[in-house]
């Protein structure tokens, strides 16, 4: 069934697996909410007939020499890919969808297998269907993640033509050409004195944040939503601001309704901002990957004002330094030439994944323009999942559909028993950005000083 060839995993892919460990899993999940039923049989059918537009789907892990390689599998059982939770109807007087749904993304994936599954999860309260679509990180980032969903799994409704090539990839391109990028060979050690440097530097708001510690192998997840268009709105109010940075904003306003219900504390909260690098060209990249493309920055996000529009412009002061000084491409080409030194690259990891370093993921990758659907019914909501990692009990991944943007929340329920109250601070501080970028700078001052 499979056209695509075996290939060795990169040293990307085989840092993601390193990863895993008894507490912590190696994969994301997309979970489709979708009006109305869906039946596993038919669903598997029509995967079934668009699985040889996407043959990463159909690579299992496998080992040539005694290295590991990507191997495809020529007679896939999609019985074991797609399948059906039952009717969930029999729980839901006991359990809600997010609890469903960390139930199903605390299992780990088969690794006789390729590495993805989509759990059917029927008989919702609405009537509707929620399909927890688990891919190993090692096969997919977050928008190759997008891709094959486009491929096998959704169809958009009929609309305008979108650009495929999205602003932040040409952007990256066009940073990380060799006329921008010093030498990796040259500069590696220099940059990683930096980066220990910068590590070392760290503001400590806290001696231990809320979200370092030891994980255990439950999970819990939340949801949350906001208008795509009103962020884009609220960003306007700061010159220059983006999406994304309203993102990190009322993700950090959020926090800060958190902490001031539950701990008091306020500061600041460094977080790590995946950055995707697909479409960059071979000679700045060194090599070309299908599955996983992606870099980060680390910046802090400051807690302490009430006003949202004065967090946003902190922010987007912060995001545009590390653009300009084009972190995430050079700790890209950094890390992939430790790569020849492996004793090297895991120190450098062990640095990168370090609390000091950052006290919580922020993902956010763009999703379809329009409306989807599966199977000819409509898709309602589409949330990202991405998992934690051992002294990093909190996660958050965004995702776009239509205009409304997803949050998904992901957490370990040992040491944030209430993830879902932190879901539902970020999305009121969504719509207290939103309202704020609205009011003058001297409103603004009266309505968060009480002055």
């Amino acid at each position: 069934m499979s056209n695509q060839s075996a290939r060795p995993l990169s040293a990307e892919d085989q840092a993601i697996l390193a990863l895993e460990s008894p507490v912590v899993a190696g994969h994301t999940c997309k979970v489709v909410l979708v009006d109305g039923d869906i039946d596993a049989d038919r669903l598997r059918s029509a995967i079934a007939a668009r699985l040889p537009g996407a043959p990463a789907l159909s690579l299992r892990l496998g080992e040539r020499n005694g290295a590991p390689w990507w191997i495809p599998d020529p007679d896939i059982d999609l019985a074991a890919h797609v399948v059906s939770a039952g009717d969930s109807a029999a729980f839901h007087d006991k359990t809600s969808l997010p609890e469903a749904v960390a139930g199903v993304f605390a299992q780990r994936l088969d690794r006789t297998r390729p590495l993805w599954r989509i759990d059917v999860i029927s008989g919702l309260p609405d009537g509707g269907t929620a399909l927890a679509w688990r891919i190993h990180h090692a096969l997919a980032d977050g928008s190759t993640a997008m891709h094959l969903a486009e491929t096998v799994l959704w169809n958009e409704e009929p609309g305008p033509a979108t650009t495929a090539l999205t602003a932040t990839t040409a952007r990256a391109i066009r940073m990380a050409s060799p006329a921008n990028l010093p030498s990796a060979a040259r500069d590696t050690g220099h940059r990683l004195g930096g980066l220990l440097t910068a590590v070392r530097e760290a503001p400590r708001p806290w001696l231990r944040s809320p979200f370092e510690g030891r994980i255990d192998a439950l999970r819990s997840v939340a949801f949350a939503t906001a208008g795509l268009d009103d962020l884009r709105a609220a960003a306007r109010a700061v010159d220059g601001a983006t999406v994304n940075d309203a993102v990190l904003t009322v993700v950090a306003g959020g926090l800060r309704r958190w902490l001031e219900a539950g701990q008091g504390r306020l500061g600041v909260v460094r977080v790590k901002v995946p950055v995707s690098l697909h479409g960059l060209p071979h000679d700045a990249a060194g090599d070309s990957d299908p599955g996983n493309r992606d870099s980060f920055f680390c910046l802090d996000l400051p807690l302490g004002s009430a006003d949202p529009v004065t967090r946003l412009a902190a922010i987007r002061h912060a995001t545009r330094v590390r653009k300009q000084d084009h972190d995430a491409q050079h700790l890209d080409a950094m890390m992939r030439h430790l790569a020849r030194t492996p004793r090297l690259a895991r120190f450098a990891q062990h640095v990168l994944a370090h609390p000091r370093s950052f006290a919580l993921n922020v993902s956010n990758v763009p999703g379809p323009k329009r409306p989807v659907r599966v199977l000819g019914l409509p898709v309602s909501g589409v949330y990202s999942l991405a998992e934690i990692r051992e002294q990093h009990a909190l996660r958050v991944a965004v995702v776009s559909l239509a205009g409304v943007l997803h949050f998904g929340f992901v957490a370990d329920p040992t040491l944030l028993p209430d993830v879902g109250r932190l879901a539902a601070d970020v999305q009121a501080d969504a719509a207290a950005l939103t309202a704020a970028a609205a009011l003058t700078a001297a409103e603004r001052d009266r309505a968060f000083t009480g002055k």
